[in-house]
């Protein structure tokens, strides 16, 4: 019996309806549904004063998603496309992601064309694209305190962000930089549309084999977005007196502390994302963010009254 699985956003009620629609659908169909929401792959903080406070990695994967399941559908907007890779990347589940959202970046299709796409999929009609991931690791005495999927950016500022922060940066095995800042991005190239494009960072086409380290608003007019290969990894230790804070994806983070490091580097395990037609790129920029959308030219003369 082929295996099929849904992820849905639990607090939003028409992704509640699809989810129970679409599994009677596909259990009446002969498939073995498993159903979750995204609610797993939300990992939280941890306390200063209990600084242990994570799940590793693989042990995200919710009952019944495993390498034997052919795809999944996700129903919601970005916020829950990144918690479903958290949860399914590592056992290589590709994702069907279906926007019930508003921006929806991340998202293949919207709710209203699911029929229509679940047709292809259940035919095999669809591509999987894969998207770097990252893996990060906040590290006290040579043992992880705390880790992480991220499929956007890592970021690492003062609380509250109000003063200026020092890094020491080790990227591969190149000499440490040193850089003030508010704070430190790390991102790949899905990231790069994110919080990197808000902080002045390029846009990366995500096929780029890369990463970016970015600074959030530098004391210097030297430190500016670094792009290097994604096989280097990046070791950022806090040159700070006060704790600073860790934030994964925008909805998970840690606390690190002067003696901490953080470890960021490129997952084994990428986001694999179903695609329906050809992924084009640079027009998913101009229908979401209105990149180069043409310029109206102005009157050459105008008529005074």
């Amino acid at each position: 019996m082929p295996k099929a699985g849904i992820i849905y956003n639990d607090v939003k009620p028409v992704a509640c309806r699809i989810a129970e629609e679409w599994q009677d659908k596909l259990t009446s169909c002969g498939w073995e549904v498993c159903v979750t929401t995204g609610a797993g792959g939300i990992l939280g903080y941890s306390s200063p004063d209990k600084p242990v406070c994570h799940t590793p990695i693989d042990h995200l994967v919710p009952p019944g998603f495993d390498s034997e399941m052919a795809f999944a559908v996700v129903l919601g907007g970005d916020g829950t496309v990144l918690s479903a890779f958290r949860q399914v990347a590592p056992c290589g589940v590709p994702l069907l992601t279906v926007n019930t959202g508003h921006m929806g970046f991340l998202t293949e299709v919207y709710i209203n064309n699911l029929p229509q796409a679940m047709e292809k999929v259940l035919a095999g009609e669809y591509a999987i694209e894969e998207r770097t991931m990252l893996s990060v690791q906040q590290v006290r005495d040579g043992v992880a305190q705390w880790e992480a999927l991220c499929l956007n950016e890592m970021v690492l500022h003062r609380e509250p962000l109000t003063c200026m922060c020092h890094f020491e940066i080790e990227v591969g095995r190149h000499a440490p930089v040193d850089i003030a800042a508010d704070g430190i991005i790390v991102s790949t190239p899905t990231g790069s549309t994110g919080y990197g494009l808000s902080a002045g960072g390029p846009v990366i086409t995500p096929g780029v084999p890369v990463l970016q380290l970015l600074p959030i608003c530098p004391h210097s007019l030297a430190s500016r977005a670094l792009v290097f290969a994604n096989t280097e990894p990046v070791t950022i230790f806090p040159a700070n007196p006060d704790r600073l804070v860790m934030v994964v994806d925008g909805n998970a983070g840690c606390y690190v502390l002067p003696d901490d490091r953080v470890r960021v580097q490129r997952s084994p395990y990428p986001a694999r994302f179903i695609r329906l037609q050809p992924p084009e790129f640079f027009h998913l920029l101009r229908e979401k963010l209105g990149w180069g959308l043409p310029h109206i030219a102005k009157p050459t003369s105008v008529e005074l009254p």
